[in-house]
């Protein structure tokens, strides 16, 4: 899929205005997170719903994506060069839709200040284990009303 595709999808004539949206926009990624929250649980909230927490590894050429090691991923079943993310779902019997996420940042990146700030990442930014970024967000999702 590409702009082009979502902008008709969307009823654009042109894909500007997604571009815009995707390259240029200024937005807060969390807030849209807490956003997103509130909505699933108000259309598909119930006793019953459940949080899914899965990683998934996107394998990538190069180091200099944030986050990049040789590390394993399920995505090719064996330790490839890959990019990491934990992410959190929120499932009932009505649907289920991705509601948080996180970027597993490996030890050797957050011990290289350098690094990090030459691909952006925030001064603040600590490592954490994967464990420890799912109870985060399973944390945020209850204290959001999950």
């Amino acid at each position: 899929m590409n702009c082009w595709t979502i902008s008709e999808y969307a009823g654009d004539a042109t894909p500007d205005k997604m571009q815009r949206l995707l390259s240029r926009a200024v937005w807060d990624a969390d807030a849209v997170r807490d956003d997103i929250r509130q909505i699933t649980v108000q259309q598909l909230g119930t006793s019953e719903a459940m949080l899914v927490v899965d990683e998934t590894g996107d394998i990538k050429k190069g180091t200099k994506t944030v986050g990049v090691q040789r590390q394993y991923t399920g995505t090719a079943g064996r330790i490839e060069n890959a990019q990491v993310g934990v992410f959190l779902t929120y499932a009932t019997t009505a649907g289920h839709t991705l509601i948080d996420r996180a970027l597993y940042l490996p030890r050797n990146w957050t011990d290289d200040p350098a690094r990090c700030a030459a691909a952006g990442v925030p001064d603040d930014t600590a490592f954490a284990t994967k464990p420890a970024l799912a109870t985060r967000m399973i944390g945020r999702a209850l204290d959001g009303g999950a």
